[in-house]
């Protein structure tokens, strides 16, 4: 009896040896076919539900997906004990063999909080092989090792959590250490919800200020118009420019966009607030000299937004790029995140952000790569132009289909590394229009935007928002300019606002 404690004191302590659940896991073999003698040792572990291959030592051919009947599932985890086969019994049992040569054997669970959670298998090909010293040591060394690869799962979950809220304040904290925007959202009835340290600090915000009512916060510090604009705030975007009065300390001249968040049904549900404070960009701009200000201005204007190609020829000719605007003939996308609002409710803003970048990283990469420019962010919307601020022609609206298209592919990917856990049910929805407009840089010397205006960026945006999950709805312009790479169907004529006539779609289904 001694020397079976001894014998099981040893192996448990070369499995406590090991910290993370793969050595453990890959020690329990180990030791399981080194005190057994078998000529075979495995350890399956469940995946959802199946089981598969973790470890083995012995024999080669076994299964690496283990394929048991519901019956013998169903007995395992009612029972959770182990299971000794002295020789084959042609009956349920016989599904623990994993050769046809083997003629005994044991099945000893692992059960973890959810249940059994692997399986220890081992087979030899001698009978009776299985006795009752051999299977209280391997009994109880499975006990012990479930034990620990509990604890190791744990660990390792406890690990991986403390590393992504690590990574989340590391990147927070780049973000909004860096971050030149005033962020600020409110719900449905005006009140103030959530606001950036950079907000906090302009706009003199405190921690009792949450839960209050913006206008009535802010109505001495912004004009009535303003307040007036963003309580009437529904369905588009309201961008406007002021001066913010402080109490104290100097006056903050900023450009604000508000955009309404919207349900399901396209009820409001609250709104974001975006200033950029210009009185702090017109001060670093002032500390450059002439020549060299154009060329930075164009890199922080296009730097994130366009390929390093176009770059640097924008670089190398800043005429281009020029106050006031140009009338081009471009393609526009609006593309939304569709479940967004509902998804977004309840949840730490923080956690809210991670998703809304993690999906922006890839989806601007796309844009980019198919030659297209980051026009802005617009809550958890990507406006995006082809064309501007260097024409293409046609290529410019089968780049935005092909990035539609390619934003789509990312989305249903299996192997994504956004959308996951609460946000995988997330999708999006895109509008392409073609048309002639205005692109350039709007404000002054002082602070300038370069963007796009006019009917055709209305229409894209209008066409996004009637689409529904996973369509790319284009306007026959776009369609014309396609040519015949794309599978597109033909949707019916509808009515959008500031249109006499119903507006022509089409939805592309994808590359033909």
């Amino acid at each position: 009896m001694n020397g079976h404690l001894d014998e099981l004191a040893q192996a448990g302590e070369r499995l406590a040896r090991h910290g993370d659940y793969k050595h453990v896991a890959a020690a329990l073999v180990e030791q399981a076919a080194d005190h057994s003698h078998s000529d075979l040792t495995a350890l399956y572990t469940r995946q959802k539900s199946k089981w598969n291959l973790f470890h083995r030592r012995g024999k080669r051919g076994i299964p690496k997906i283990l394929e048991l009947s519901k019956e013998f599932e169903s007995f395992i985890e009612e029972c959770q004990k182990s299971i000794v086969l002295s020789q084959p019994c042609g009956g349920l049992f016989d599904q623990l063999f994993l050769l046809a040569e083997m003629t005994s054997g044991m099945l000893l669970p692992l059960r973890g909080k959810e249940g059994v959670e692997a399986l220890l298998i081992l087979n030899s090909q001698h009978q009776h092989h299985y006795q009752a010293k051999r299977f209280h040591f391997l009994d109880s060394l499975s006990r012990l090792a479930g034990g620990l690869l509990e604890n190791a799962l744990m660990a390792q979950e406890v690990k991986k959590q403390l590393q992504t809220v690590e990574s989340l304040e590391r990147y927070q904290g780049a973000i909004f250490s860096s971050m030149e925007n005033l962020l600020v959202t409110t719900d449905e009835a005006g009140k103030i919800q959530y606001w950036n340290p950079r907000a906090q600090e302009a706009l003199g915000l405190m921690e009792g200020d949450q839960g209050t009512s913006f206008a009535h916060r802010f109505q001495s510090s912004l004009d009535a118009k303003e307040i007036d604009g963003l309580s009437k705030l529904e369905k588009e975007a309201f961008i406007t420019e002021g001066i913010f009065r402080r109490h104290e300390g100097e006056d903050m001249d900023y450009a604000l966009t508000a955009t309404p968040l919207r349900g399901k049904r396209g009820k409001k549900e609250g709104t974001t607030l975006v200033f950029a404070d210009q009185s702090r960009e017109r001060e670093l701009r002032n500390q450059a000299q002439s020549a060299v200000e154009e060329r930075r201005i164009i890199k922080d204007m296009f730097g994130r937004y366009l390929s390093s190609e176009l770059v640097s020829t924008l670089t190398e000719n800043p005429q281009q790029v020029r106050l006031g605007g140009d009338e081009r003939h471009a393609t526009v996308l609006f593309a939304d995140i569709t479940g967004y609002t509902a998804f977004s409710e309840g949840k730490d803003p923080g956690y809210v952000i991670e998703v809304l970048n993690a999906f922006f990283e890839q989806a601007v990469e796309l844009v980019i790569s198919t030659g297209g420019f980051i026009d802005k962010f617009i809550g958890d919307c990507i406006m995006a132009a082809w064309g501007v601020p260097l024409e293409k022609g046609g290529e410019d609206a089968v780049g935005a289909v092909k990035a539609a298209l390619g934003i789509h592919e990312l989305v249903r990917s299996q192997s994504r590394s956004f959308f996951q856990g609460d946000a995988s049910a997330l999708r999006i929805s895109a509008g392409v229009a073609s048309g002639p407009l205005v692109a350039g840089n709007v404000g002054s010397r002082r602070r300038m935007e370069y963007t796009v205006l006019g009917d055709t960026v209305n229409t894209a945006a209008r066409l996004e928002g009637l689409a529904q999950a996973e369509d790319v709805l284009i306007t026959r312009a776009t369609r014309d300019l396609l040519g015949e790479g794309f599978l597109i169907e033909k949707r019916e004529p509808v009515r959008v606002k500031g249109k006499a006539q119903p507006l022509e779609i089409f939805n592309v289904k994808g590359f033909a």
